[in-house]
Formats: structure tokens, sequence, C-alpha cells
């Protein structure tokens, strides 16, 4: 298994086209995967400008078309020299788990592959294949830790001459985190309002910072969780004023209850505090969130997390088959978790 840590991964991508061919890129950080498939991109020598040498998928032009990945990854280049295959938006497509069998199986492909996922549980297809294989780097994307973020402040800010003081860093730490080109983005924001000040106070952070922390939708989950009616009614107003799809939200509220039942069971079955179970299932949910789900576990049942995990089931079926009353589908279902939070 040749999986790359967080902390390792600005030494591996150094050498990581002398090392692997193909690279599977996943994770809940969609900014994260994407800016690590660029760093990797930009270190095989590949010219992204010559579409000869660079061609991008999605994951939807492989339907219809099965072999398209295989027959890209292993053809010769027009010029000569290796080719750059970037698939985007990848899961557990078939087109794509049966292309990645057939290159895990056997040789070094022609082509380097970088495949970048979204969320994939372990255990999912593409992990399945990927892991076990020696020529895949597989590199997982999680939201980042106190540290990385620290890390990530001091680079960016570095690069502008600027410091920043204890509170002004502690206060800004509150407003990132959810997703990696979001955090990155503010910070810059941050920089180039503050240039030539020197050092960055708490104010300047008030003033022209926005709310990185998370995506709405995990706002959403939270409300949920907590039985926060108020919340998760204003939380809903601006995810439908920033047009991010509603099923996302109910996928993630459903993963969510997935994961606390899988979690409650484990607390079951071993007579596991919650503080331990977070430690090593939940050791990837983002730190500010950790203290709500622990007393998530602390409350809830195994039959009701069953119920609420079947009834988002329900919701998000009814909300494909009725795309007219989508957004009642999923407000309702919504609301009716989170009284039951509230109880």
């Amino acid at each position: 298994m040749v999986e790359i840590k967080s902390h390792e991964f600005d030494r591996f991508a150094e050498r990581s086209s002398d090392l692997y061919r193909i690279f599977v890129i996943y994770g809940p950080d969609r900014g994260l995967v994407s800016e690590r498939a660029k760093v990797i991109a930009g270190k095989t020598g590949v010219s992204q400008d010559d579409p000869f040498a660079m061609l991008k998928l999605d994951v939807s032009d492989l339907q219809g078309d099965p072999g398209r990945l295989l027959d890209e990854v292993n053809s010769l280049g027009l010029f000569g020299g290796s080719k750059l295959v970037w698939l985007r938006g990848a899961a557990n497509e078939k087109p794509l788990l049966d292309a990645v069998q057939v290159l895990a199986s056997g040789p070094s492909p022609a082509n380097i592959l970088i495949i970048e996922a979204g969320d994939l549980k372990k255990g999912s297809g593409l992990r399945k294949i990927a892991e076990p294989a020696k020529g895949i780097a597989v590199i997982p994307c999680y939201a980042d830790d106190i540290r990385s973020l620290n890390a990530l402040i001091d680079t960016e800010l570095a690069g502008e001459g600027l410091r920043i003081s204890a509170d002004g860093r502690e206060r800004l730490l509150e407003l990132l985190g959810g997703d990696r080109v979001a955090s990155r983005n503010e910070i810059r924001k941050l920089a180039l309002y503050c240039r030539g000040a020197g050092v960055i106070e708490e104010q300047h952070v008030d003033e022209i910072i926005g709310d990185a922390s998370a995506i709405s939708a995990d706002e959403a989950v939270d409300a949920v969780l907590t039985g926060d009616l108020a919340a998760l009614h204003r939380t809903m107003q601006k995810i439908s004023t920033s047009k991010t799809p509603l099923f996302l939200v109910l996928q993630s509220c459903l993963k969510q209850f997935q994961l606390l039942d899988l979690m409650k069971s484990e607390m079951e079955e071993k007579k596991l505090p919650p503080a331990q179970v977070m430690m090593t299932l939940g050791r990837h949910i983002h730190f500010k969130r950790k203290p709500l789900v622990e007393k998530a576990l602390r409350t809830w049942n195994t039959t009701a997390l069953a119920r609420e995990t079947e009834r988002l089931q329900n919701a998000i079926l009814s909300s494909r088959q009725k795309q007219s009353l989508e957004a009642s589908v999923v407000f309702h279902a919504l609301l009716a978790v989170a009284v039951q939070s509230g109880r």
C-alpha cells in the first residue's frame, strides 16, 4: 500500500513522477484535492499548454466509451515523450474501476494518469483497487488541522513580509479550514489588504476576511445534529442563495449519520467511550466539529440513528424522483431530523 500522508506530500511531490505513473487523489477537501493534483501535474514535466501532451477528462466522458481511459493512458504521444491524462470528478464509476483494475495489475503505463476523486470511503471500489497496488500512489486529502492551517498562514504571509499577532492568528484560525483553496484565497486577500502594515492584528481579520471555515452543507449538518432549527433555517436560505445543490446537503447529512451509526456500533460492541472511538473512526473529522460529533454519540442510540438514516435515504430518493419538489423534500427531511436531535 502506497499512501502518502499529509505531512509527507511536499517531499513526495518533488520525486513523484520518477516513482509513479498513476496517482489517485481523493478526499472531502475538494480544494486540497485540486491543489495537490496541480502540484503533481506540474512536477511531471509535461507542458500543460500542449494539447498533444495534456488531456483533461471528466469521468462522464468515459460513459459510452469504457475503453477510452485505457487507450489514452497507453497511447504514444504524437511527438514522443510521456502524455499526461488528468481525470476529474471520479468516484466509483464502473468504466473507471475496470480501467484502474487493468492498470493496477499490469506494467507501468506509457503515460501518466492523475485521478481526482471526491470523498471515497474505506472499502469503496476505487480505494479497494488502488491502495494495494504497488504502482499507484494514493493521496488522501482531509480538512486541514491546526498545524496545517498555521503552516499555510505562515507561508502565505511570509511571501508578503507580514507577521500576525497572537489574537489575529486565533481569530483567523476560526474562519479557515473547510477547503484548502478557499482558505488560501482568504489569507491572500488578508495579506493584500494589510500590505505594508508589518503586523496583522485581529481587527484587520474582522475587517476583510470572510468565513471559509466550512461549506454550507456542513453548516446545515451541524444545525441538524444540534437540533438548532433557527440555524438550519438560516443555513438553508444561505444555501439557496449560493446555488449549492440541495442534493449535496442531504448527502452530507446521510454520510454523517452513517458514520455516527458505525461509531455507535463500535462503542457498544467493544464497550468504548465516545472519546476513544473519535480517535479511531473519527480521526478525519475536522477538529472544530469533533465536540459536536462526540456529544451526538452520547445522546443518540442505534435505533434512532437507523431510523433517521432511513429517513434521509428516502428523502434522497424522493428528491430525485420529484425534481420540482426537491427544495421542499430536502428541507422537510432535514427539519424532521433536527427535531429528533433537539429531543
